[in-house]
């Protein structure tokens, strides 16, 4: 089915036989671009998200069953890849997109976090952990390397287990820390089927 087209106006400058659509990505990222972050819902988030992806069809009712499906925006970028296929008209393409946002917000989240001590602030660490693991669907073990200076050498995940169980290995931990010459560790354990 052809996608919708209306005549053009002059509030958004669409000529006749254009989608409709087409005029409501340009406002909404203009009004991103305009007003920051804080203007756009969740939903509208993740249609800006998806408009690279997925050029040629009105995105709002995808972006809006994702959000349904898993419940927030955060939700919806943590989600598996194989949770995402289940979603109808989500393609490999724009489940892409979505997985390098949540590389971007991982790599900002440990960057961020690298350059100060990492002690110096409890909730510092906390937020650097709900980003890296909070949607995770499998228990993970992490560890943080720390330096003299608590400052992060490295943030792995050791072990990934199931949905209630990981193996830890105590000589595995201990031959890292001398690898990376780390003077500290924090040990992170998740439970997928509680809130962080």
């Amino acid at each position: 089915m052809p996608p919708k087209s209306r005549k053009g106006d002059a509030k958004d400058g669409l000529a006749e036989g254009v989608p409709h659509y087409l005029g409501h990505r340009e406002r909404l990222r203009q009004r991103f671009l305009d007003a920051g972050p804080d203007a756009v819902t969740e939903y509208e988030l993740l249609e800006l998200v998806l408009f690279r992806a997925i050029p040629r069809r009105d995105v709002k009712p995808l972006a809006k069953a994702l959000i349904a499906k898993f419940g927030s925006f955060g939700e919806v970028v943590s989600a598996s890849r194989q949770r995402l296929r289940e979603v109808e008209g989500l393609g490999e393409a724009a489940i892409a997109e979505i997985k390098i946002v949540q590389a971007a917000a991982s790599r900002l989240a440990r960057g961020e976090v690298k350059k100060r001590a990492v002690l110096s602030s409890w909730s510092a660490v906390l937020d650097y952990c709900r980003t890296a693991m909070a949607f995770a669907d499998k228990e993970q073990f992490r560890v943080i390397f720390l330096d003299k200076r608590n400052q992060v050498i490295a943030d792995e995940v050791q072990q990934t287990g199931t949905v209630d169980h990981t193996p830890v290995y105590p000589r595995e931990v201990v031959k890292r820390a001398l690898e990376v010459s780390a003077t500290a560790i924090i040990l992170v354990h998740n439970h997928p089927t509680q809130c962080f």
